[in-house]
């Protein structure tokens, strides 16, 4: 699978059933080549014409399951997934 079949399917956490966007970036190690996380952006400010405050990172090790169109992750809610 390429990123740019990743970048197509909608992320869902299973915990809450919430929606949080697209992948737009992989964080992986560069000695193993493993990939670590997935990045989403997070929510825009003013209806997203002002950009955007945070991305969501997603642990590899969180990704349930990866489907013709969907990715489910398991998140808690008191799990902070913001990167400033």
């Amino acid at each position: 699978m390429r990123l740019f079949e990743l970048r197509q399917k909608e992320v869902i956490n299973i915990c809450n059933c919430k929606s949080l966007g697209c992948p737009v970036d992989l964080e992986f190690e560069c000695k193993s080549g493993r990939i670590t996380a997935l990045i989403i952006p997070g929510p825009g400010k003013l209806w997203g014409l002002m950009g955007r405050d945070c991305e969501y990172v997603i642990p590899w090790e969180c990704i349930t399951q990866i489907g013709d169109d969907i990715i489910l992750v398991e998140i808690r809610e008191d799990v902070c997934l913001k990167r400033f």
